[in-house]
């Protein structure tokens, strides 16, 4: 027969096992809001992340738990809210986003439990987008900018971006110049105009032939840095942001041989964003490790898993919380998706073919199937391609766009605000840019051609004026100059005839009542169609 002491023994064991157990169990991330590849957020959207277990309120931090959107930048200062018995927590922006960019969301393992297990060492990362409001694919001229400092002296235009660079909640834009060898910041005038200050004086000093870069808060300081890669250099140069237009002197890193396509992502789960960049001559990828204060080791390589590595993206190919990297191949003409595993490490998976010689190459999910896909610029196969993504890490045969000369650089955005992605290609032969409408479905129609000064090296899409719908910036490498097109939207116009009437008036009414996202007559937002719209449309007749 048991005693009374044995009894409480045993008991004392028990619970010491079963507390064990639980510090021997990960922290969980049960499900996420916005979804993981999710489209059409709102702007100010919460981040909701819900647990297996109440968390440990104090590990949640800036550090630990982080937002950056593409072109808004850091969500700092942000706040974090915990409910549902401390097993919920939303991450409530700063600022809103940005209309129609993507965002990725970061937490790294050192976020505890309340019973002390930690997240998994690969912490957790994802992506979303933001939406766009209904616009009608009719772009005009805003403004051309010339990207020199003496009209003769050419500066080459070959990438650009754009960020909020001083947290005003304008977007900002840098020109990345492979003669001059510089960085040009053109600072958003901030008055809803769409227009840009001509350049900061000086220039930011580089090396010749940039022109692969991203944007991300490699310091934590809540302003935006950028990294970009020296082909004919054989470096990566880090350029941390002093939160005015301006950047503290670049870290210079040398990698492998010629590298091209650069991608930002946190690889190893401590929460601060590391470096990938692809070396074509090399036939390999460098890894560059982020001290947590934007200082960046020496790099390692490994081999991409394709000949000639070329562009780069780091997108969650197969959902599982952990970002992947898709690397294009040009001499090969492939594309690899290669695992994340959340070591700085990571495992070839699908090989597919590019359909063309990939120059760059980038992600988002065009068909809505919850699932990221690939879109590649073909250079000198005159062409683009659209592959989809399984949700495993598989490709589908490329789907090939011509575009009449060499592409040199390819970007999605929802640009008519339907909640689908659409495509934009340059083509340097050719002299222009070319702008296709998805069907949702991820098939693609031509819808016009933008004709070039003189030849094209890329374009971004981005909310030049804070109205909510996609402008676009065309960047010339010949011409020098700087093109911005303003996305025209007629409000209260749901036909595209750029007039409001009773038409329009219809249309409201037929979509009446709670509708889902998106829903063009759904003018203020709020998920259902009422009189609210319909006095809407009346206010802007005409």
């Amino acid at each position: 027969m048991l005693n009374n002491t044995t009894l409480q023994s045993a008991a004392f064991l028990s619970t010491l096992a079963l507390s064990s157990a639980a510090l021997a169990d990960d922290l969980t991330v049960l499900s996420v809001s916005p979804p993981i590849n999710g489209l059409n957020a709102p702007i100010d959207t919460p981040i909701v992340i819900n647990f297996d277990r109440p968390v440990a309120p104090a590990t949640f931090t800036p550090d630990n738990f982080h937002a950056f959107g593409r072109w808004s930048g850091s969500a700092a200062p942000a706040s974090f809210i915990f409910s549902n018995n401390d097993q919920t927590v939303t991450l409530t922006p700063g600022a809103p986003f940005s209309a129609g960019e993507p965002v990725m969301v970061v937490l790294s393992h050192d976020l505890l439990a309340a019973d002390g297990s930690p997240l998994r060492p690969a912490g957790y990362s994802f992506r979303f987008w933001t939406r766009t409001r209904p616009a009608c694919f009719i772009f005009q001229e805003l403004d051309v900018m010339s990207n020199r400092t003496t009209p003769s002296e050419q500066t080459r235009i070959y990438g650009a971006l754009g960020s909020d660079l001083d947290n005003d909640g304008w977007l900002d834009i840098v020109t990345v110049n492979e003669v001059s060898a510089d960085l040009r910041i053109f600072m958003n005038a901030a008055d809803g105009s769409g227009t840009f200050d001509p350049f900061l004086q000086p220039p930011e000093p580089g090396l010749f032939e940039m022109s692969p870069n991203e944007p991300g808060d490699f310091n934590g300081d809540g302003f935006s840095d950028v990294c970009v890669a020296s082909t004919a250099t054989d470096n990566v140069l880090v350029f941390l942001g002093e939160g005015d237009g301006t950047f503290q002197p670049a870290q210079i890193i040398e990698v492998g041989n010629a590298p091209l396509g650069i991608a930002v992502l946190d690889f190893d789960g401590d929460g601060d964003l590391d470096i990938v960049n692809g070396n074509n001559g090399s036939n390999n990828l460098s890894r560059m490790i982020n001290n947590g204060a934007g200082v960046f080791g020496s790099p390692t390589f490994f081999d991409g898993g394709v000949n000639g590595e070329y562009g780069i993206a780091a997108a969650d190919m197969n959902n599982d919380g952990i970002l992947d990297l898709a690397v294009g191949g040009s001499a090969g003409q492939q594309v690899r998706v290669m695992r994340g595993n959340g070591d700085a490490t990571f495992t070839p998976l699908g090989l597919q073919n590019s359909g063309g010689l990939v120059w760059q190459l980038g992600t988002g999910d065009v068909n809505g199937d919850g699932n990221e896909d690939v879109h590649t610029s073909n250079s000198f196969s005159n062409s683009g391609s659209i592959l989809l993504g399984n949700g495993a890490g598989g490709l589908a045969a490329p789907q090939v766009e011509p575009v009449g000369g060499h592409a040199p650089a390819t970007d999605l955005g929802d640009f008519d605000g339907d909640g689908d992605l659409d495509w934009l290609l340059s083509s340097f032969g050719a002299g222009i840019w070319r702008l296709f409408i998805n069907d949702g479905s991820g098939s693609f129609s031509i819808s016009q051609d933008f004709e070039a000064p003189a030849n094209p090296s890329c374009g971004t899409a981005m909310d030049l004026d804070n109205d909510g719908d996609l402008d676009i910036v065309l960047l010339d490498e010949i011409a020098d100059v700087v093109i911005l097109m303003e996305n025209v939207t007629t409000e209260g116009d749901l036909n595209c005839d750029l007039l409001v009437n009773v038409e329009d008036l219809l249309a409201v009414i037929s979509d009446w009542g709670p509708c889902g996202v998106p829903c063009p007559a759904d003018f203020d937002g709020n998920g259902t169609v009422n009189i609210i719209d319909l006095l809407f449309v009346i206010s802007h007749w005409g």
